[in-house]
């Protein structure tokens, strides 16, 4: 009784693997896109906000500080704000840039 059971089971479980209809690679696509886009959306706004916020308090420390030492310092967090958040903006307009140019029947199998 136990390997018809199984057996039933398993024929079921074909069948509706054979019935379910596959989806369409263009909409995962599409709902990859816009997730994505929003995810470098959020992440652009709070490395550009986090970025003008550091740079100001590395600028006050410049400005009003009376050691040398603290000035340098500030000036080489400065520059390391400055080439990090140049960084993210140069990957998210590489990706757009390359969003382009790869059309989409490449993704298609």
């Amino acid at each position: 009784m136990i390997p018809q059971i199984a057996f039933f089971v398993f024929m079921v479980i074909t069948c509706m693997a054979c019935l379910i209809m596959p989806v369409s690679a263009d909409d995962i696509f599409d709902i990859a896109k816009s997730a994505m886009q929003n995810v470098y959306k959020d992440v652009a706004g709070i490395a550009t906000v986090a970025a003008v916020v550091c740079s100001a308090v590395c600028l006050f420390l410049m400005n009003f500080s009376k050691s040398g030492k603290t000035v340098d310092e500030s000036r080489a967090w400065l520059k390391r704000i400055v080439v990090c958040w140049a960084v993210l903006m140069t990957l998210g307009a590489i990706v757009t840039y390359m969003e382009k140019i790869i059309p989409k029947s490449e993704f298609n199998g």
